[in-house]
């Protein structure tokens, strides 16, 4: 079973900015698909197991950006 979570980016201002933060975060473990928004800084992310905030946090700031 799959869970969706939605998180704030801020920082991001272009499609690089889109590919690094998807790339980051889709390395977790457990992560199925990423989708990043770039008009309202927001990134859905699809999980197949659990994973916490805190490891999103980490993914996005190693990108170069900050979750809200």
């Amino acid at each position: 079973m799959s869970t969706t979570e939605t998180y704030d980016v801020v920082g991001m201002t272009c499609d690089h900015c889109v590919r690094s933060v998807t790339e980051e975060v889709s390395a977790l473990q457990g992560v199925s698909a990423v989708d990043v928004d770039l008009a309202s800084g927001k990134v859905h992310v699809t999980t197949r197991e659990p994973v916490t905030t805190e490891q999103v946090r980490e993914a996005v700031a190693e990108a170069g950006y900050q979750l809200v």
